[in-house]
This record gives structure tokens, sequence and C-alpha cells, in this order.
């Protein structure tokens, strides 16, 4: 790609030329009003005065009229570009909701570390007045919070930072601008990195009028760094949506859990869960999920997707986020708020119910997103006026795509049953320009599966190749090895020289550069990767694509085009194999698969498929450990959900039982730990149960009866 040229070849003074920068008035006076306010009421020739509780978030200094400079900064300083999202441990030092203050044990006592911090900060400034910006690097306190002093940096010397925080969008914009950042992340302070930008901004004449917030508006513009299919979210805004015209009307989304207090004070998700098993005990089983949907509604950004409901069938809205995440303690509930801008034209009723919706949070898959975008009320647009869609695809097979991009081989791992071989297939469907199949009809699915795997007349391979490893498979099987000739029909024996499959592979992605390889290795752990894949390991890595080397047994100069992608799959719950090695775990980009509860948002006789399964998961996950969770697969079939109490009884016992059965190890204390009631107490067996009398049962057992439902995020 040409300097200054985007993907699709559309130069950077185009689409210059055509932003339009007149639309950006009101923001660049309100990022003027900002940094009037943070230079007013944090001076930088009184910082060497301030006290802690001036600066830091915390409890204590919420008592105080006027905002903390951290609360100004991150909460009421929107227009000079967000720091949003994440815990507060960005702020170097902060108070926790017990009152303990949290900050990097080196720094010593906490009046010690703040003045070491504050130190560092007036250093910092008084670096930039002198413009000797490289000083800056000295300030070793601020590198814990790279994104607050690069954003205070640019509120007290606007001229010299583009408002701009993240340190991965800097260094993404450096290379569209024609730069190029170092790849070593952790020696490059972000707001070093933000003044390269700035020079390479200065060094465009297409930029030469501009200000540093126009320029950042127009690369988020032309070349947003975020996925463009980010995770759609329906929350619901209340119990029956009770609350629906204040967020309309106040143009926000708002959840309960008030007694956690701030959601930016927690910085994992265990931590949250402990919060909330002190105040919701009863409700310990389905805590560790709610933390985590808690903690993504706190890191929700701007741009990404909200659906308000009503209920099972009734969307009320379909909300863009504008602000991130705030806590308003002088609300009198639901005092977790996210900045929505809404549009009630996507208001729509569907034909049958998504059980997955009762409760407070869901992610919205995106088949059931592009259903509601179908569903707007809006006026027809004439075919000749309509322009082709790409299709969109779905995130975790954009998290595959990007990683594939970045590494060039990546391993998804998880308990079995996740579908991870289906996320393989659907990354390979997406590679070979068929992603509008990755969500077909089943039997369509197939029928494109069957097609990729299947080598063409005259070709050496196929686009995708597919394998499985096992304790047999060896290098002279993918590399190559000598193997007997059958052919000759010669008396004795007779060996031959033979390419395995992954050098066929590469000699087929040699002879067609154009087209992408890709090889899926399925159970990618159960065999010996470094006696299979044997010196051609150093030539996985991206920076070595191309380099030939000698193959011992024959002695050929073989390398690994870049055409060439690999993408391995692996249960993290089979034991009978060892870990992967060091040298194979830095080559491969490892992503994790964990069970989807939105792919289960059935009901069987009453029985919630998607509670049944999280609450089974909470059960083997305090037992066994998360490894040892079970997937959605089996509790679909033809890839929609269990729809009869047969297919149930079948599911349960035949595939969920037996892997339960293999974790416990004979041990009938460890089945009725995790399936209770449904183990008979003389026996240790499992019940006999009748079919249509099993999910009422499952219910029972796995529906969370008695729980309240603030804790559990029950919405009807």
């Amino acid at each position: 790609m040409r300097t200054g040229e985007d993907d699709g070849g559309k130069s950077l003074a185009l689409r210059a030329e055509e932003f339009d920068r007149s639309a950006l008035a009101e923001r660049l006076a309100n990022a003027e009003a900002d940094r009037r306010r943070v230079r007013s009421e944090f001076p930088p020739d009184r910082w060497d005065s301030m006290p802690l509780l001036r600066y830091a978030l915390g409890p204590d200094s919420n008592h105080f009229v006027a905002p903390s400079f951290c609360r100004l900064i991150e909460f009421g300083t929107d227009s000079l570009g967000s720091i949003r999202g994440g815990s507060a441990a960005k702020h170097i030092i902060y108070q926790h909701r017990s009152g303990e203050w949290r900050y990097p044990a080196k720094l010593g006592e906490p009046q010690q570390a703040w003045e070491r911090i504050r130190a560092d900060f007036l250093a910092a400034f008084q670096a930039a007045a002198g413009r000797q910006f490289d000083r800056i690097d000295d300030c070793e306190t601020l590198s814990f919070g790279q994104a607050l002093t690069t954003k205070a940096l640019a509120a007290y010397f606007p001229d010299e930072f583009i408002p701009i925080y993240a340190a991965q969008h800097v260094r993404h914009f450096i290379e569209k601008l024609g730069g190029e950042p170092d790849r070593a992340y952790g020696e490059v302070r972000t707001w070093r990195a933000n003044r390269k930008l700035l020079q390479l901004v200065r060094e465009r004449r297409e930029f030469a009028d501009w200000s540093p917030h126009e320029v950042a508006a127009f690369l988020y513009q032309a070349y947003d760094p975020r996925p463009r299919n980010r995770q759609a979210w329906k929350i619901a805004p209340g119990d029956r949506a009770r609350l629906w015209e204040d967020c309309r009307a106040g143009s926000y989304i708002c959840v309960e859990w008030d007694a956690v207090g701030d959601l930016s004070a927690f910085e994992s998700d265990l931590e949250l869960k402990d919060a909330l098993d002190d105040y919701w005990p009863q409700s310990r089983g389905g805590n560790l999920v709610m933390a985590r949907q808690l903690l993504a509604f706190r890191d929700l950004q701007p741009g990404d997707q909200v659906i308000a409901n009503r209920g099972k069938s009734e969307v009320l809205g379909l909300g863009t986020v504008t602000t991130g995440y705030r806590f308003d303690a002088d609300r009198p509930e639901f005092r977790h708020l996210v900045g929505v801008s809404w549009d009630e034209s996507y208001a729509q009723t569907f034909d049958a119910p998504v059980h997955a919706w009762q409760r407070t949070f869901a992610k919205v898959p995106e088949r059931l997103l592009r259903q509601i975008r179908a569903g707007r009320a809006a006026p027809p647009v004439p075919a000749a006026a309509q322009q082709p869609v790409e299709p969109e695809l779905p995130a975790a097979v954009s998290r595959v795509l990007e990683a594939l991009e970045r590494k060039g081989q990546v391993i998804l791992q998880g308990p079995p049953g996740t579908g991870k071989t289906r996320l393989a297939l659907s990354a390979a469907l997406a590679l070979t320009g068929r992603a509008e199949l990755i969500e077909a009809a089943a039997k369509e699915r197939r029928t494109a599966v069957r097609e990729l795997l299947t080598v063409p007349p005259g070709a050496k391979a196929a686009p995708v190749t597919m394998v499985t490893f096992h304790p047999s498979y060896g290098y002279e099987d993918f590399v190559e090895g000598y193997r007997p000739d059958t052919a000759g029909g010669q008396a004795g024996l007779k060996l031959e020289l033979r390419p395995g499959l992954f050098l066929r592979l590469c000699e087929a992605a040699e002879e067609d550069p154009e087209q992408t390889f890709l090889l899926i290795v399925d159970e990618i752990n159960r065999g010996d990767l470094p006696r299979i894949l044997g010196e051609l390991v150093t030539q996985l890595e991206v920076d070595k694509r191309g380099i030939p080397i000698s193959l011992p047994t024959s002695g050929r100069q073989v390398a690994v085009p870049p055409n060439v992608l690999i993408i391995g799959t692996m249960n993290t719950a089979d034991r009978s194999v060892g870990h992967l090695d060091v040298a194979i775990r830095r080559r491969f980009a490892f992503i994790d698969v964990p069970p989807d509860l939105d792919a289960i948002t059935g009901d069987v006789g009453g029985l919630d498929l998607s509670l049944f399964l999280q609450s089974l998961n909470s059960r083997l996950d305090k037992a066994f450990g998360p490894d040892h969770q079970i997937g959605q697969s089996c509790l679909l079939h033809e890839d929609e959900p269990l729809g009869t109490a047969e297919e149930l009884s079948a599911a349960f016992h035949h595939d969920i039982v037996p892997l339960i059965n293999d974790h416990c190890l004979g041990r009938p204390e460890l089945l009725r730990e995790v399936l209770g009631a449904l183990v008979d107490p003389g026996t240790g067996r499992i019940a006999q149960i009748s079919p249509q009398d099993l999910p009422a049962k499952l219910a029972a057992v796995f529906g969370g009866a008695g729980e309240s439902d603030e804790a559990d995020g029950l919405d009807a």
C-alpha cells in the first residue's frame, strides 16, 4: 500500500478534502470551554500544593462540591477526547470503595506515592512548557497512567498533542500516515507516540491549517481502528421498561446494582463478583457472569450499539453510545449510566419471544441485530438507489481474522462443544469471500464448506485443508518422510520420500500467491507439535515467511509462503496431553472460545436453555475449574436450539451426563455436587426421569428459584 492510501486505494488527500470541518464548530467550542475549566480549577502553578483528595477518584473526594482532577479529566471533559472505560487504575492512584488507597506498590506509602506522582506531573508540565518533550519520559510514575497523562498534557498544551489517548489507536494512525511506530510497545510512552503522530500531521500539507481536534475527528472518521462490528448489547431500562421514558429523554441507559458503587473501582471480574456475593449471597452461582456483564456495560465505548427492550419480544429503540460510563451517586436509583443517542424508528415487536431477553443484559447475535435493522420503520429505498452491502462479519470471526493478519496462525481454545471448529470454518468462509454463508441455513452452509475442502481439478491443494492431530501423527505426515511405494508392484519393500500435507500446501501456495490457503488443525494439542513441525516452527513467524531453509531429510530448500494461514483448535479440558511449549505458544495467537449462551435462547417445557447451561457451568467451574465447562453445541440441533423434551432428554443423558461423569472420575459425591437432586442418593447414579418431566426437574435444580430479580438481572 502506498503512503497516504487506505486499503481501498483512496488517497488521504481526497479523504481530507471531502471531510466537513464546519460540522465540528460546536465540538471545538466545547473543547475550548473544557480546557479553560481544567486550567481554571487546576492551574499548573498550583499543582505543587494540590492535596491527594483533590486529585484522586474515591469515596472521600466525592464529598467535595467540585470534582477532583481525575474525575474531571475522565468524566467531565469528553470534548477533549475520551479515556473512559476500564478501572480507576489508569489514574495511577485512587481510593477504593473500601477506603483503601490503591497504587503501584513500589511507590511506598500513600502520601509518599502521591508526592512522587505530583512531582512527576509538575516535571512533565515544565518539560512541555519548555518544549523539552523527551524529558517527560523521565517521569517514571506517569508510565502507570499513560492515557491520563497524555490527556492532561493535551488539556494544558492543546497545540502540542492530538486528543487521541489510546496507545493502540495512536500507533494505528501513525501507520495510516506512513509512519513506522516502534513495535516494542512497552518502550514507547503514549505521549511520545502522540508527538510522533503530530509530527506526521504537520508534515502533510492537507492539514496545514487544521487544529489537533479537527485532525483527531478526521482520523477516526477515515481510519477508525475500532472493530466495525463490535458486540451489541440488549439492556433493559428497568423492570418492564419503567425507566424507558427517562432514558429516552435524557439520552442514556441505566442499570441498578447500586450497592456495589462505582464500577470503575473494580480492576477485575473476580473482585466485582466478591462484591456481588457480599450483597446478594443467594445468587453466588450467577454472580461471576453478572460481574462480567456489568464490566462490559462499564466499558461501552462511543459508537457501540445498545438495544432497549420491554419483555422478551419488544424493541423500544436502537441506540449508539455517545459517552462512556459514569456513576451518579445523586440519583435515587439506577445510578450506573452510559450516554446513548436513541433512534426509536427501530421499535418493533418480534413474532416469537427471545428468551434470553428476560434478563437485564444480553448479547445481541449478529443475525438478530440484522433482523432489528431490517425491521426499521423508514421509507423504502428505491431499488435503483440501493447500494450493495458487504456482509457484516460476526465479532468472533473478526477477532480470528485480525489475529491471523497479525500472527499468521491462531489457536482457538476452550471447553468441548463451544464451537471452535465451527468458528474456524466460519473464518474460512470469510477468507474465501463467502461471508454471507456464515449464518446460512445448516444445509447451505455445509455445502459451502464441502466445496472449500474439495481440491479443484489440476490443483495441488484445496483453499481450505482440514487435519486432526493425534499422538501417532508425525513429521513424516506433515512435512516429509519415507513411505512404502505400493505403486511399483515390485517384490520387496521399497521406500519413497514423499512431501507431507503441509509441504504440499506450501507448494500450492507458492504457485498461486494471490490465493489464501488455510490449514485447520483440529485437536492441535493432541499431537507432539515440536516433532510434527520440526524446523518449520521458526518459519511460521510472519517476518520469516518466504525465507527458505534446508530440510534435513531431503536437503531441499523450502519456505512457508505468506499466503498460508493456520487455525488450530484445542480443548482445554483435555488433560491426556501436555501443555504447548513456549516456542510453540509464542508463534501462535490464542483466542478463548467460551460457551455461547446467546446461541441457545430457546425454551423447552418451561426450561430456559441458556439459564440452565449457565447455572450448570457455574457448578462445574466451582467443582473442577473453568476448563471443564460444557459448550452450547450439546443443546443445538442443526444450528438451532433444541425444541422438544425428547431432544433435551437425549442431549442430557447421552451428551451432558457422560461428560460430567468423566470429570467426576466415578466419585458420587462430586456428581451430587454438580447435579444435586438429579442423583439417586442410594446408588449414586442419575435418576431415571421421563423426557416430559425432565425440563421441569432441570428447572427446579438449575433454575435459580428464590434469587432476587436485581441479583439475577431479571427484567420481566
